[in-house]
């Protein structure tokens, strides 16, 4: 057995980083391997993603188009139903929330992954097709949520 203090690195997986503007004689001395002058070889001289040296950037100089409707989106948080096998009796929005499932202010939307067990009176926001069938297939209620 090895002791902790004799853990080494495997032989050759690690290098020595190179100490650049050490003088002439290291190679890598004079402008660092940096070039010559510029913003790029000064003291903290980075610029930002997209910048164009002051030239108007390539994504201001393309037109926009199109529309989203990202923020007024109804957004759901999916259930499969092999999730509400965990689920006894009436599975509405505050027993999801119970069981840590879904967030507080969650949309529900139940999806047919998986196959229901037993019989189960569901009330969510909203139900794919197939789940709604296999709900009611297993003797349970599927009801939407207003």
């Amino acid at each position: 057995m090895s002791l902790l203090s004799k853990l080494a690195p495997k032989e050759g997986s690690t290098h020595y980083k190179k100490r650049v503007g050490r003088g002439i004689g290291s190679g890598l001395g004079g402008t660092s391997a940096k070039g010559d002058k510029g913003q790029l070889a000064r003291t903290g001289g980075k610029v930002r993603r997209g910048f164009e040296g002051g030239q108007t950037p390539l994504s201001r100089r393309l037109p926009k188009f199109g529309f989203t409707n990202a923020a007024f989106a109804t957004v759901y948080t999916e259930i499969n139903l092999s999730t509400l096998n965990n689920m006894s009796g009436v599975v509405d929005v505050a027993a999801l929330y119970k069981a840590g499932y879904i967030q507080k202010r969650d949309r529900v939307k139940i999806l047919a992954k998986g196959d229901l067990k037993k019989a189960l009176t569901v009330k969510a926001h909203a139900f794919s097709a197939k789940a709604k069938e296999s709900i009611e297939k297993a003797g349970g209620k599927a009801e939407v949520i207003k």
